[in-house]
């Protein structure tokens, strides 16, 4: 006997509670929709990582800035990376800029010669094009570009450098 009522009871608050889940469904997923789909017009472009993959200087380490929106990082001095090491953003100052939706930003890795540091010289850039890359992000929307920097200015090089790519 308890079971019927029991039954009874459980049909309906299950008749009750889903009407009103319906109901809050299509407006949870209206708003949803609307924040997510609000393409973004600019994005942050940000140094995500460094590997230095390898590197044939006699004392084996590249001595390192990044030139970025005219601005050398790190600010002052540079970073020193030998075979195998991880760079991160903030070895180099956290280099980053934005980019428009139909710009392009370059970061362009540099070797410097101590104790004068300056400019130093190109060994490669990563670019970022803002049509392919930041045009599809919605806003708050990450996406990673990668490529690596090799080259035998002097001795021969290879980086492969990272960068976040965050829709605003």
């Amino acid at each position: 006997m308890h079971s019927h009522k029991l039954i009874a009871a459980l049909a309906l608050a299950t008749g009750l509670a889903a009407p009103a889940a319906l109901v809050a469904t299509p407006a949870l997923a209206a708003t949803s929709t609307t924040l997510s789909s609000t393409m973004a017009s600019t994005c942050r472009v940000e140094l995500y990582d460094i590997d230095n993959l390898d590197v044939d200087e006699r004392d084996g380490k590249d001595e390192l800035r990044f030139l970025v929106g005219g601005n050398l990082f790190p600010r002052p001095g540079y970073f020193a990376m030998r075979n195998g090491d991880d760079g991160d953003p903030a070895d180099f100052g956290n280099p980053s800029t934005a980019v428009s939706s139909t710009g392009s930003v370059s970061f362009n890795l540099r070797e410097v010669t101590p104790p004068i540091v300056g400019s130093g010289d190109s060994l490669g850039s990563i670019t970022v094009s803002g049509s392919s890359v930041c045009a599809p992000l919605t806003t708050g929307g990450v996406d990673y570009v990668q490529d690596v920097i090799d080259g035998t200015d002097e001795t021969f090089y290879s980086y492969l450098v990272e960068l976040k790519v965050t829709g605003l």
